[in-house]
């Protein structure tokens, strides 16, 4: 019976959309297949010069690369131990591709791919956060993987393509990171103390931690910095939970689809993305969160994808969003192009 029910949501959400149904918040443009390979996504890195859409792929390990304009494949870069995130660069001709189980960012070329240098890590380099002022990128390594009480911080000066300092942090498990532009603070995941640890850049240490206590397992996380609140969804139980980065405190929070992976926030429609892969084998969703002000939120569509899609990103520039399917043995890994429907 869940299989019919969960078919049948499929066939709904798919389908070609009528007027009436033209106002849904995403509206499925295109199911990009990769035959011939089982991919896990991780991910998301985009290349709006370039047009190209870069989707690593942790357990089979690979970065894909799809053409932003017409959605195709171009090629699979192999050369890795276990990706996690693209950074693209192409005023520096770079791309840096974290690599975590090979302990180390991996500098290519941005038009051939050719491996021009290495920064040194510790493993499972994963979560990343750049500073578009500093041109310093944050990330995320140790830890669990390394069988340590902490992880680290490391900081990478893009410029020279050079790890200049590491920050310690008292918990073996960090996830997602959020720039403050406007100063000096890097809001930090510290998922394996249900806390959300607050550094100072130039310090280079944490000055203040703040409980989540709606829920525990926080994992990704979004910054509106106009309003000064911070977005962190939770696991168990699933809940989108806003903060005031003025105060520390919680103002709200509202359920969501089960085990979030990746949160967008969409400034230009104040709206809030969440891909949620499901549990045990039941569909994915996407939860459409709209943002009334800056403590009033609902969530305004539940969006049925596939098991496993925890995935996505969200490219404001092109009114896009990109949500990652896995594959298995009997099923092709695949991408699923939505427009952002005003």
């Amino acid at each position: 019976m869940k299989k019919v029910a969960f078919a049948f949501a499929l066939a709904v959400i798919f389908a070609p959309q009528s007027p009436a149904q033209e106002k849904v918040p995403l509206r499925l443009l295109q199911t990009i297949s990769v035959p011939g390979v089982t991919r896990k996504w991780d991910h998301f890195g985009v290349d709006l010069k370039g047009q190209r859409l870069f989707v690593t792929s942790e357990e089979d390990p690979a970065v894909e690369v799809f053409d932003l304009k017409t959605n195709k494949h171009i090629r699979a870069l192999t050369d890795f131990k276990e990706p996690h995130n693209v950074l693209v660069f192409p005023e520096m001709n770079e791309l840096f591709v974290v690599d975590g189980e090979a302990s180390e960012i991996k500098i290519l070329k941005y038009d051939s791919y050719a491996l021009t240098g290495r920064v040194a890590l510790t493993v499972d380099a994963d979560p990343v956060a750049y500073d578009p002022a500093s041109k310093y990128l944050y990330v995320v390594n140790g830890g669990r993987e390394a069988h340590t009480p902490y992880c680290l911080i490391s900081i990478v000066d893009t410029k020279i393509g050079k790890k200049i300092a590491d920050m310690k942090l008292d918990t073996n498990r960090l996830e997602s990171m959020a720039i403050e532009t406007s100063g000096s603070r890097l809001f930090v995941n510290m998922t394996g103390a249900n806390e959300i640890g607050v550094v100072d850049r130039n310090k280079r240490a944490v000055v203040a931690t703040w409980p989540i206590t709606a829920g525990e397992q926080n994992v990704p996380m979004q910054y509106d910095e106009a309003r000064r609140r911070l977005f962190v969804v939770t696991r168990k139980p699933s809940k989108l939970v806003v903060v005031n980065t003025d105060t520390g405190k919680e103002v709200t929070s509202l359920s969501v689809a089960e085990y979030a992976d990746d949160l967008a926030y969409d400034a230009a429609h104040h709206r809030l993305y969440v891909a949620c892969g499901g549990l045990q084998g039941s569909p994915g969703a996407i939860s459409v969160v709209e943002q009334r002000d800056a403590d009033n939120y609902q969530v305004i569509a539940t969006i049925p994808t596939k098991p496993g899609a925890k995935t996505a990103r969200l490219v404001p520039e092109l009114n896009r969003y990109y949500v990652g399917v896995p594959g298995n043995a009997q099923n092709a890994p695949q991408i699923l192009a939505f427009e952002v429907v005003p």
